[in-house]
């Protein structure tokens, strides 16, 4: 498979000299083709074209053939984000105000609280298969497993698809200790991986396979192609990890400075923006020159996963070229939140270590991110990942919300360049549906009454008709496990919960300080206070439940695992429990050791 993988990029040479004139110019179709790469967990600056110093040269020239969104938001965690991206419908409306994992019985009792995808709305795939789109999906769908619930009865043809939070990248067994096995399912029906699975690898091969098959008829097809690549376990094969050996040796604050610097210089970011140092990074200068090895190599491993990953995206686009169906293919590449900061700051403590020991995994720095090991990055280099932003994952400041956002070869847009303006994860579908020439649902569908688009229509800011999406009273709200956010014009108005925070408001110009330094709330209280009532609005319309008494993320996690687990092995149980427990104390000082 490796070989196959890389002989690819010569596919447009070798499809031109043996294939024929009539492989290589496929007849265009009106509608375009659709390729949505969904990323997990990368974070605002990961990728060459917004300031990372990783590889990732098919995104590179993506981001040259179209445009890089500065300003684009999403959820703060993953099925949030994929629901919204998917419907054009804000989560909680969409049944999936967070993870399954970690929301609680008390917020189960009401039908927007399931944290599946609810039949009131409706997919991007179901209203393009309608239309006579072919459907495929490769990679994780994580928006619920029932037979009614799985990818292949939401509108996708074609599917082989992770139904969990995450799973291995090289062979079939769960992460955690949350799930009994990895479930994969393929067209709507269990599967098991190859023998030479590798996450990256694999999706791409399988969606090559169904465009390949469906080419005969002419009809144009989405892919749709959510990959693994970064979500924990972060592995990847050892030649892509080796290229950034040394490369992480100074440490995650200069990182964190370097990819602010490059960010500026490439226009995602403005000139002077500031950044502040967050609480949970710790002093790299302070750990021994073993741990920094360690460390240097965590991160490494994590670029190496997202080389690997633009390398098999980069084999889908000599494909396409191949193939002559590049140019009318439109391309969407963005991340579901942005990086995880929950991997240990130090995996070989006693309990994580001996954690991934009763799970299988091997953690020795010789076979890190490779087969049987376990890999993650910590708070501080997650920090980086975010860079210039505050926070990541699970949490509302801009490094949780604020990632990549890539769209080519929509007919009549720019190339090259950077657009500024606010936009969100509900515009995705909307945008999509509109480049098709398909309409948005009004009212019903299928036969069954469904929630209308709230997202925006994108191709003026892409076409450059319009300078901005939204307008400067249009309102934007989000909340999750208590953490409430409002976006308004420039602003952005942000609330965390305990024990991040006090609960208390801050008012941000995110346009100019996106990295959330300064709080104006002192200097502009009447603005902040319109926005807090807007986001009040926001939670009544949009059914947002109060958090039960003694809510934490981490705890909810460990009170479902015990509800999911009471037949688990009764070590493996004790110590999952006490990590995460763990990690909650962690959590409740504001600091990870």
């Amino acid at each position: 498979m490796m070989l196959r993988a890389l002989l690819f990029p010569l596919l447009p040479f070798v499809g031109a000299l043996f294939l024929g004139a009539a492989a290589v110019a496929a007849p265009q179709q009106a509608r375009p083709n659709i390729v949505f790469v969904l990323a997990d967990d990368v974070g605002f600056t990961d990728i060459e074209p917004y300031g990372s110093e990783i590889r990732t040269p098919t995104l590179g020239a993506l981001a040259e053939d179209g445009l890089r969104f500065s300003n684009f938001h999403t959820a703060a965690n993953c099925a949030p984000s994929r629901a919204m991206l998917l419907t054009g419908v804000n989560n909680h409306l969409a049944g999936v105000p967070n993870i399954p994992e970690m929301l609680s019985p008390r917020q189960r009792q009401a039908d927007n609280y399931q944290g599946v995808l609810s039949k009131r709305v409706v997919t991007l795939a179901s209203l393009l298969e309608n239309e006579g789109y072919h459907t495929y999906l490769t990679g994780k769908w994580h928006l619920g497993s029932a037979p009614d619930q799985l990818p292949s009865a939401r509108g996708f043809e074609r599917t082989f698809a992770l139904m969990d939070s995450g799973a291995d990248n090289w062979e079939q067994r769960p992460y955690l200790a949350i799930y009994d096995e990895a479930n994969w399912f393929a067209d709507g029906a269990r599967t098991t991986l190859p023998e030479d699975f590798y996450s990256s690898e694999f999706l791409v091969d399988k969606t090559l396979e169904f465009i390949e098959d469906g080419l005969g008829d002419g009809r144009p097809f989405f892919a749709y192609l959510p990959f693994q690549a970064v979500h924990l376990p972060v592995q990847a094969p050892r030649e892509y990890t080796e290229r950034y050996l040394g490369t992480y040796d100074g440490g995650w604050d200069a990182l964190r400075e370097g990819r602010r610097a490059r960010a500026q210089a490439s226009g995602v970011i403005p000139p002077d923006a500031p950044m502040v140092r967050m609480q949970t990074t710790a002093d790299w200068e302070a750990l021994d020159a073993e741990r920094r090895r360690f460390e240097a190599k965590r991160m490494a491993v994590y670029a190496g996963m997202l080389e690997a990953m633009d390398f098999h995206l980069g084999r889908l686009v000599a494909f396409l070229k191949a193939r002559g169906l590049y140019e009318n293919t439109i391309f969407v590449f963005t991340s579901d939140n942005g990086p995880e900061m929950r991997g240990p700051a130090n995996p070989h403590g006693a309990i994580a270590s001996r954690m991934a020991t009763n799970l299988g995994y091997d953690q020795s720095y010789e076979r890190l991110g490779e087969r049987g090991s376990y890999n993650s990055i910590s708070p501080s280099f997650a920090s980086a990942a975010a860079s210039p932003f505050a926070y990541y994952k699970f949490h509302v400041g801009e490094g949780g919300m604020r990632v990549p956002l890539i769209i080519a070869n929509v007919p009549g847009q720019g190339r090259g360049q950077v657009l500024e303006a606010f936009s969100w994860a509900t515009d995705i579908a909307p945008t999509l549906l509109a480049a098709a020439g398909v309409e948005a649902p009004a009212g019903r569908f299928g036969g069954r009454p469904v929630l209308p688009m709230s997202g925006k229509n994108l191709l003026p800011l892409l076409r450059g008709e319009a300078s901005a999406a939204y307008g400067p009273e249009d309102s934007v709200g989000y909340e999750l496990t208590g953490h409430g956010v409002l976006f308004q014009g420039a602003y952005k108005a942000r609330r965390h919960a305990p024990p991040v925070g006090d609960g208390t408001w801050a008012l941000f110009n995110i346009v100019q300080d996106p990295g959330e330094t300064l709080d104006l709330s002192e200097e502009e209280p009447e603005r902040l206070a319109r926005m807090v009532a807007a986001y009040e609005t926001f939670e009544a319309s949009h059914g947002v439940l109060p958090l039960p008494s003694g809510y934490s993320q981490v705890g909810q996690l460990v009170s479902n695992m015990v509800l999911a687990r009471l037949r688990e092995p009764l070590l493996t149980f004790l110590l999952t429990v006490l990590v995460l427990l763990t990690a909650a104390g962690w959590l409740r000082r504001g600091r990870f050791p």
